[in-house]
C-alpha cells in the first residue's frame, strides 16, 4: 500500500486542489511507494500568501532568540529522528543509507549553526564626510523566498538554504524535486512538531510545472535554486522579469588533480570517494581526475583495482558502498553518455554498463566507470553527466594542469593533492572555481561558505556569506545638526 502524503501549507497539510497525485519509485526496487500531491498554480499562490501573512504577524521582527529557540529544537527532533527521514530519502532516491544519514546530521548541525546568529544580525557604523550626519546600516529580511531544492540529495541541500533563512527572519515556500519529496514533507512533520509559527515554513510539491510557477510568481522577494545549468537560467529569467533577486547553485564538472609529489594512497582515495561517493550524483564531483605523467599509470590500476571492489546493494544496507541512480531519466542519459564517450575514443578501463549479479538486476545501478586517455576537449571532460563515470586526463606540467582544469564553462570546485606548500598555493590563486580543496575532497562545514562561478550559478551556501544572501541591507542617515539645508534658499 501506497503511503499518501499531503502538502504542508500555513500548518496544515493539506491535498493538491486539483486533486492530482503522482508516485514516488523506489530506484532499488522500482516500485513505488508512495504517492505525492501535484500542486497547482493555485495551491502555489495559496502558499506564498500564507508565508506572507507569517511574516506580517511578525516574523521577520521576532528577536532573533525567540527564532533560535524554535530552530534548535527543530535541530533536536531531526537528529532524533535522523535514521527514520534517512531511510526514507534513501528509499526515495536510492542514496546509500551512510550518506543520507550523515546528511540528516549535517541538517541538524546546519540549524544548531544559524541559530547561533539568528540574534547577531548586526549592521555598521559608517563614517560621512559631514560629522554632523550620523549614518548607520542594518540587515533585514527579504520576506517570502521560495527555495527550490533538487533529488539527489533533498535534505542536505534544504539545509544549506532553510536555516539561513529562517535565521535572517525570512518565510519560505519549499519545493523538492517531484522525483524526491518525500523526505522534505516528512521534515514538515519535524517542523509542526517543534512549533513553528503557521506559514513561516511551506511545501508545494510537483513536477516541472510547479517550479515553473514558484519561479515566475510574483508574491516571492528573493529565489534560491539547487539543479542544473539549463533549469537555473529558466528560473532566472522568469525571476528576472519580477526584478526577483536569485541564488543559483548549479552544476560542475570539478577537477581533481593529482601531481607526481602527491601523498598516492590519500589521493586515490580522494579520487574514489570525489566521483563515486552518491555514485556521482552531486555537483561537486570529480568527474574529471588531472594526473600528472609520472604516476599515471600506477594511479589508473589502482583506481580501477578500487573500482571494482565497490560494494553496490540495496542502498538501505550499511554495508552497501554505492546506491542506484536516482531515478530512469537520469539512469537512460548516464548510459548514453557512456555510449557517446566509447564512439568518442575515450578509453573504458572499467564499467560501463549495468552490473550482472541477479541482487541488482532490478535495480537503476550502474557500475563505476572509468574512461582513461581523455582529452579535456571530449565530451565526458566538459558535459555535467552527474553520474559514476570518471574521466582521466593526464598531464605534463603545473602549467598545462591549470589550463586544462580551467577550461569548462564550470567553475564550482576543484581539488588539488600535492605535498609542495609553494604548489598549492599557486594552484589555489589558479583555479577558477568558488571552492579549492587540498589533499581532500568533497568536505563541507556550516562555517565554509560554498558556490560557484560561470555555469556553476552565483551566490553562496553556508556560512557568513549564506546568511547575507537571505538579508538585505538598509542604511539610514541621521542629521542632528539642526540646519534647514535648504536647497531653495539663496546663499550669502
Amino acid at each position: 500500500m501506497l503511503k499518501s502524503y499531503h502538502m504542508y501549507v500555513n500548518g496544515n497539510w493539506i491535498e493538491a486542489s486539483s486533486g492530482e497525485r503522482f508516485d514516488s519509485l523506489d530506484p532499488y526496487t522500482q516500485q513505488p511507494w508512495a504517492s505525492i500531491p501535484q500542486a497547482s498554480d493555485d495551491d502555489v499562490n495559496q502558499a506564498i500568501a500564507a508565508a506572507r501573512r507569517a511574516f506580517k504577524a511578525g516574523w521577520g521582527r521576532l528577536p532573533g532568540m525567540q527564532r533560535a529557540k524554535l530552530m534548535l529544537k527543530l535541530a533536536d527532533i531531526v537528529e532524533r529522528d535522523h535514521v527514520a527521514l534517512s531511510r526514507i530519502e534513501t528509499m526515495d532516491n536510492g542514496k546509500v543509507i551512510r550518506e543520507t544519514a550523515a546528511q540528516v546530521r549535517f541538517a541538524a548541525r546546519q540549524l544548531r549553526y544559524f541559530a547561533g546568529y539568528a540574534d547577531k544580525l548586526r549592521g555598521a557604523v559608517v563614517p560621512l564626510d559631514s560629522p554632523e550626519v550620523f549614518d548607520f546600516t542594518m540587515r533585514e529580511p527579504y520576506g517570502v523566498v521560495g527555495l527550490i531544492t533538487a533529488w539527489n540529495s533533498p535534505i542536505a541541500l534544504l539545509s544549506n538554504k532553510l536555516p539561513a533563512a529562517l535565521a535572517a527572519g525570512n518565510c519560505v515556500v519549499l519545493k523538492p524535486s517531484e522525483h524526491a519529496s518525500a523526505s522534505t514533507l516528512e521534515f514538515c512533520r519535524m517542523v509542526e512538531e517543534a512549533g513553528f509559527p503557521p506559514g513561516v515554513i511551506n511545501v508545494v510539491t510537483g513536477d516541472d510545472r510547479v517550479g515553473k510557477a514558484v519561479s515566475s510568481a510574483q508574491g516571492f522577494d528573493k529565489i534560491s535554486f539547487t539543479g542544473s545549468p539549463a533549469a537555473g537560467r529558466e528560473v532566472a529569467a522568469a525571476a528576472a522579469r519580477n526584478l526577483i533577486p536569485c541564488i543559483l547553485e548549479l552544476g560542475g564538472k570539478s577537477p581533481n588533480i593529482v601531481f607526481e609529489d602527491a601523498d598516492l594512497p590519500r589521493a586515490i582515495v580522494g579520487a574514489l570517494a570525489g566521483i563515486f561517493a552518491a555514485g556521482g550524483q552531486t555537483c561537486i564531483a570529480g568527474s574529471r581526475l588531472l594526473v600528472q605523467r609520472g604516476v599515471y599509470d600506477k594511479v589508473v590500476a589502482e583506481l580501477t583495482r578500487r573500482a571494482q571492489g565497490i560494494v553496490m546493494g540495496d542502498p538501505s544496507d550499511p554495508a552497501t558502498e554505492m546506491g542506484t541512480m536516482a531515478n530512469q531519466p537520469q539512469f537512460d542519459r548516464i548510459m548514453q553518455s557512456i555510449e557517446r564517450a566509447r564512439d568518442s575514443g575515450a578509453r573504458l578501463i572499467t564499467g560501463g554498463g549495468r552490473p550482472t549479479a541477479p541482487h541488482l538486476k532490478h535495480g537503476l545501478f550502474i557500475e563505476p566507470t572509468i574512461f582513461a586517455d581523455v582529452s579535456n576537449d571530449m565530451e565526458i571532460a566538459q558535459h555535467e553527466i552527474f553520474g559514476p563515470i570518471l574521466a582521466v586526463i593526464p598531464f605534463e606540467t603545473e602549467e598545462q594542469a591549470v589550463e586544462i582544469a580551467n577550461n569548462t564553462s564550470y567553475g564550482l570546485a576543484a581539488g588539488v593533492w600535492t605535498q609542495d606548500l609553494s604548489r598549492a598555493m599557486r594552484m589555489i590563486y589558479a583555479m577558477n572555481s568558488g571552492v579549492v580543496w587540498v589533499n581532500t575532497y568533497r568536505m563541507v562545514a556550516s562555517q565554509a561558505p560554498f558556490g560557484g562561478r560561470k555555469s556553476s550559478g552565483f551566490g553562496r551556501e553556508r556560512g557568513e556569506e549564506g546568511l547575507a544572501e537571505f538579508t538585505t541591507p538598509k542604511n539610514v542617515m541621521i542629521d542632528f545638526s539642526n540646519e534647514a539645508r535648504d536647497p531653495f534658499s539663496a546663499k550669502t
